[in-house]
């Protein structure tokens, strides 16, 4: 007898419907084809082992079970379940009834629990797509999918049940969530506050600025001075995840297996920090399994690279394309896939191997030329990606110990989601375009024109410092955002019914010659005369 069962494949951070067909007549074996990998072959081990303490058996007749589309390549053992229904209900002992209208996935343990597979939040997608009734997950993970509405979702902890649900439709009920109750009640949760940085208030600026436009950012500064403390909190000044990035980011954790057990949505934007040592396929993803790099692990929020010059040459330099068109493809011999990658760069750095060429007390003891060629270590293409960099200095003692309180994040995040809303409103007809980091040459000549004292201003200056040219655009983008968080402390209220007046207003405000001498002291690099001490 021929039966179908339905389970779902991830390529990339979507899935595909994979249809199990499986025939059970005279003969002997058990074959699984449709391209399946080596933890698929095995499966009938596990499978007949979970049928027995299920109180089931299995066929002591011929099993043939195809997987298709065929030329999908299956991996892992989350297709258990769908082959253990399947089985039974070609053995005729499960009513083939009803499996049409459930997309089932689960790995099976020997004692017939279901254990927990990744991926299911895209799977939940394509079945609620495809128009399925039902799916069938481990309980594990029945959270995750039940975030996916107008489809029930059952989550199971056996064979047992799952049997019991195909045949007589009890046994367990459909997990219902409140998507957006439950997204609003998580999403203003806060870890790490900058109320906790004693000092740095221009680095504090530095970073409002970068936030505001999503602007990449390089710290520099000695051992100590706050580098690693200050970037770990700026996911919470950054504006919160919508309900579509927050669904678009848990599938891409969902598919890294990154999802913490029970969870449901990522509420907070990610904040990835992986080691100097990290390989260019674990930074940007592939493999012989495809999986998300770390880049699109950051997608939506904060990529932070501590010790920047540490890192491989290679590793630094896959990370220019993802930069600039905020995806990752990465094609293979037998695949292509694309990841999403629109993270905020934030690196940090010592300023010369020992650490101290710019401390204020403390003397640099690198031999000469040492610095220019630690700075060397970082190219001139992927330091032109980056749009500003901050020099940081070591925090006073009576700083440290005053008792006074810092601004907090909630303060500062306030001011950056309302420079984020007038450049939501400037950028409103412009495809892929959100953020003034993102804005090509025809739209700098359209939106951050300069009048004749600031362009005087910045020519004297690239002259001055002997600027390279590519930070003139750089120092454009800054001073337009520095621009809008100036226009957007004047803002009312939006309950206001002056307030769309006065965003139509912001969106136009000229650039002033303050915006532009701010801007361009966040290029410290660009100076020629930065690393001349040696």
């Amino acid at each position: 007898m021929l039966v179908k069962t339905y389970g779902a494949a991830v390529q990339g951070i979507d899935a595909i419907l994979v249809t199990i067909e499986v025939v059970v007549e005279n003969g002997i074996g058990f074959t699984v084809v449709g391209l399946p990998d080596a933890a698929v072959k095995e499966s009938r081990e596990r499978v007949e082992s979970a049928l027995k303490q299920s109180d089931q058996s299995a066929p002591r007749r011929k099993v043939v079970i195809n997987m298709a589309p065929a030329d999908v390549r299956k991996e892992g053992a989350a297709y258990d379940l769908p082959q253990a229904v399947g089985i039974l209900a070609a053995d005729e002992k499960l009513s083939p009834d009803r499996l049409a209208d459930f997309l089932i996935m689960g790995e099976l343990s020997l004692d017939g629990s279901v254990l927990p597979i990744r991926g299911v939040l895209p799977m939940a997608i394509k079945a609620r797509e495809l128009g399925f009734k039902g799916m069938i997950v481990p309980e594990a993970n029945v959270r995750e999918a039940a975030v996916v509405n107008n489809i029930d979702v059952y989550g199971v902890s056996s064979l047992r049940q799952v049997l019991q649900l195909l045949a007589h439709g009890t046994g367990i009920t459909p997990t219902v969530i409140n998507t957006r109750e439950e997204f609003a009640r998580a999403a203003d949760v806060i870890d790490c506050d900058f109320s906790e940085v004693k000092g740095q208030e221009s680095v504090k600026r530095a970073i409002e600025i970068a936030c505001a436009g999503a602007h990449n950012i390089l710290m520099i500064g000695p051992p100590g001075s706050g580098k690693s403390m200050m970037a770990k909190r700026i996911p919470s000044i950054l504006p919160p995840l919508t309900l579509s990035e927050a669904l678009e980011t848990t599938k891409i954790h969902s598919v890294a297996g990154k999802l913490h057990r029970d969870s449901m949505l990522m509420t907070s934007r990610p904040f990835r920090s992986p080691h100097h040592t990290i390989s260019p396929v674990a930074l940007v993803g592939g493999g012989s399994n495809p999986m998300p790099g770390e880049i699109s692990l950051a997608h939506n929020g904060v990529l932070f690279l501590d010790e920047f010059p540490e890192f491989s040459r290679s590793v630094l330099e896959v990370m220019r394309q993802p930069l600039e068109d905020r995806c990752i493809s990465v094609s293979r011999a037998r695949y292509s896939i694309d990841y999403p990658a629109g993270f905020m760069l934030v690196a940090s750095m010592n300023p010369c191997p020992c650490g101290y060429y710019t401390h204020p007390t403390k003397p640099c003891t690198c031999l000469p030329g040492a610095v220019q060629k630690y700075l060397g270590r970082i190219s001139g293409p992927l330091l032109d990606r980056i749009d500003m960099h901050i020099e940081i200095m070591p925090v006073p003692f009576d700083q440290i110990s005053s008792s006074a309180p810092a601004e907090s994040s909630e303060a500062i995040r306030e001011r950056v989601i309302a420079a984020r809303r007038i450049q939501s409103e400037r950028f409103a007809e412009e495809k892929g375009i959100y953020s003034n980091s993102r804005m090509n040459t025809r739209l700098l000549r359209t939106h951050a024109t300069l009048d004749p004292r600031s362009m005087s201003m910045l020519r004297d200056a690239m002259v001055r410092f002997d600027m390279s040219a590519r930070a003139y655009d750089r120092i454009l983008r800054v001073a337009r955002t520095i621009a809008d968080l100036d226009s957007a402390s004047r803002l009312p209220h939006p309950s206001s019914p002056a307030y769309p007046e006065a965003l139509r207003a912001a969106v136009t405000a000229p650039i002033t010659p303050a915006h532009i001498s701010e801007a361009i002291n966040y290029r410290n690099l660009d100076r020629s005369s930065w690393s001349r001490g040696y």
